[in-house]
């Protein structure tokens, strides 16, 4: 009997490096998919760590304008509850300062003290800013609240030889004085801090270099200026906040 023999091959036989090549495909395959999972988790991981930097940008934002409504609710009201008093004060109209006419604190040319006739006055205006700014944790969102003199350009040789910048300054700090000596504990502004911790009322001078009327003419322009304002500065983030929101909002 005669046995045939068959030509066939089996392929992997024929072609011992399939297997391995297979095997690789199938590795190459599955790093592709785990390679895939992980960029997908980056991904992910980015998308709300930008988020997270852009909520931190919101949030500082939101306290800023929080802050800028605080200090026009303050000046508004403080206004408002004043002119209720018959005391007649203005508001700038980027709603940052209170001004209080001369005619209220009587202040004549080349004089820096309050008379006795506009103390009770001066006194209910010291009240008033108290109460509103008391309110809600209001002096959170403020940094400093300027006491401001003011001067005529009519020019002065006393305060030692500090002419009309002593002058101003002096007035601010008559009406300080008046306040911190005269008002009641539960209006005592001295006490009132900001928040990380400082007082919260300072004094300046700015003599004649910020007037109301600027060309002087009549009495009742050099009577104009001279005058006391209250300027409320709300509390902004420091270099170093400022500098934390930004590295926040660097792309990793």
């Amino acid at each position: 009997m005669r046995v045939f023999r068959s030509n066939q091959v089996n392929v992997d036989e024929e072609n011992p490096y399939w297997m391995s090549f297979s095997d690789i495909l199938s590795g190459l395959l599955i790093l592709f998919v785990l390679a895939s999972v992980v960029l997908m988790v980056e991904l992910m991981e980015a998308k709300q760590e930008l988020e997270n930097k852009q909520q931190a940008f919101t949030q500082e934002l939101e306290m800023l304008h929080k802050a800028e409504e605080v200090r026009k609710t303050i000046l508004d009201e403080a206004a408002d509850l004043l002119r209720k008093r018959g005391i007649q004060v203005t508001v700038s109209e980027n709603k940052t300062v209170l001004s209080i006419p001369n005619d209220i604190l009587g202040f004549d040319s080349a004089a820096f003290n309050i008379s006795p006739e506009f103390e009770g006055t001066a006194l209910e205006i010291g009240e008033v800013l108290a109460e509103v700014i008391n309110k809600e944790n209001r002096e959170q969102f403020l940094d400093t609240i300027f006491i401001e003199g003011h001067t005529d350009s009519k020019n002065f040789y006393g305060m030692m030889g500090k002419g009309n910048w002593g002058l101003s300054t002096f007035r601010a700090i008559s009406l300080w004085e008046l306040w911190v000596k005269l008002l009641p504990s539960q209006h005592d502004l001295a006490s009132i801090t900001n928040k990380e911790g400082n007082p919260l009322f300072s004094v300046s001078g700015y003599a004649a270099t910020r007037r109301m009327v600027v060309e002087e003419l009549t009495e009742s322009d050099f009577r104009s200026n001279r005058r006391i304002d209250i300027r409320f500065t709300i509390r902004r983030p420091t270099s170093a906040e400022y500098e934390t929101v930004r590295s926040r909002l660097e792309m990793p």
